[in-house]
């Protein structure tokens, strides 16, 4: 799971790492009221979770409310490497004397962390690595073995910066390693970290958490107001939607359509464990894609269960304006339950998923 840097920032000040003064804005009227109350120059950031919006023209500066107004219009909406920018951070304009790089992620290779550091940061980091990679100090803790704060400090001693710089950089350094240990991350990173007249502060923050560890982690997902995606959705050429519980099967319906001449109009993983509450939700996906004429739901229930699904179904049909035909293949756990639940409400299903797919593609054939 990835953060917006204005959600990494909350994480980084939290555990001791100073940042900013900054507030998110969803228009220009409100990036307005901000920098109103702020009184003072301010950065624009559009929120992306893609490097190389400062390039992209994603960074903008503004001394005023109107040169506020007029930043944040032309940068909400645009692209940057394919995500559109839907939010922004309004934060303080840092007076930067000096600007360093700090990153900990994995090093797959060596199986174990890597702490890379450079005197030298921001947007030209990428170039510095291929152009003058000796200048970026790499150190690879030992994962079983406690980091120290010395050997924070001995990184900053290795980056060239100046004596009075070791201590407060190594401290940063230190503090940020414990938040990749604390948080399970894949990467944590400031880059830059900026030296100003106030000391040393993270103007950025990169942050990517494990999603298998996110279950440690629930009231940090609770406190950001962060909503775990349902289903994965992906839009196909065809007019068959399929859905299926886990991206194998979801992946092997599709094969099936295919072999009996059908063509898939979407991949919709619900996952494992799915509630009625998730199938009710990838239904109405693709009841309400126009392409879709018919809809192959198939269903293998383990952790997922036969009923909660049956449930899910008869609520998006009753709900639905669309009246699209449904194919299910629905066997597993609690599957007499969930066969019952059908039956009742009169909905056909399938056991074997060959047939149910054949079905889907024959229902399909007939509406043409």
């Amino acid at each position: 799971m990835k953060f917006f840097e204005h959600v990494g920032k909350k994480i980084f000040k939290k555990e001791g790492i100073n940042i900013l003064e900054g507030h998110v804005a969803y228009s220009p009227e409100e990036a307005t009221s901000i920098v109103s109350e702020m009184d003072e120059p301010v950065a624009i950031k559009a929120q992306v979770l893609v490097g190389g919006r400062g390039k992209a023209g994603g960074v903008k500066f503004a001394d005023d409310p109107g040169e506020a107004y007029k930043a944040a219009d032309e940068i909400l909406g645009m692209t940057i490497k394919g995500e559109k920018v839907a939010h922004l951070l309004i934060e303080e304009k840092a007076d930067i004397l000096n600007e360093f790089f700090i990153s900990v992620s994995i090093d797959r290779a060596a199986k174990r962390p890597v702490i890379m550091a450079s005197a030298e940061g921001g947007v030209e980091i990428e170039n510095l690595a291929k152009t003058n990679p000796e200048k970026i100090i790499k150190y690879r803790p030992n994962p079983l073995i406690e980091f120290l704060p010395y050997e924070a400090r001995e990184i900053a001693r290795k980056m060239g910066v100046s004596s009075e710089l070791i201590s407060p950089i190594g401290d940063v350094i230190w503090k940020l390693y414990n938040i990749f240990e604390k948080y399970d991350a894949e990467i944590a990173e400031i880059n830059p970290l900026v030296l100003t007249p106030d000391g040393l502060i993270a103007a950025d923050a990169k942050l990517e958490i494990e999603n298998d560890a996110l279950f440690r982690h629930q009231d940090l997902v609770e406190l950001l107001k962060y909503k775990k995606k349902g289903v994965d959705f992906v839009k196909l050429d065809g007019d068959i939607a399929v859905i299926g519980n886990g991206a194998g099967l979801t992946l092997t319906g599709m094969d099936m359509i295919k072999l009996n001449g059908g063509e898939p109009a979407t991949f919709l993983d619900i996952g494992g464990g799915a509630s009625d509450q998730t199938i009710l939700q990838a239904l109405n996906i693709v009841l309400n894609y126009d392409p879709v004429k018919v809809v192959f739901l198939n269903v293998l229930g383990g952790i997922t269960k036969a009923d909660d699904v049956a449930r899910g179904v008869i609520k998006a049909l009753e709900k639905s304006k669309r009246n699209v035909d449904i194919v299910i293949r629905l066997t597993g756990t609690n599957e007499e339950e969930g066969q019952k639940l059908l039956e009742e409400a009169g909905i056909p299903y399938e056991v074997s998923m060959e047939e149910a797919a054949k079905k889907a593609v024959e229902l399909c054939n007939s509406l043409k």
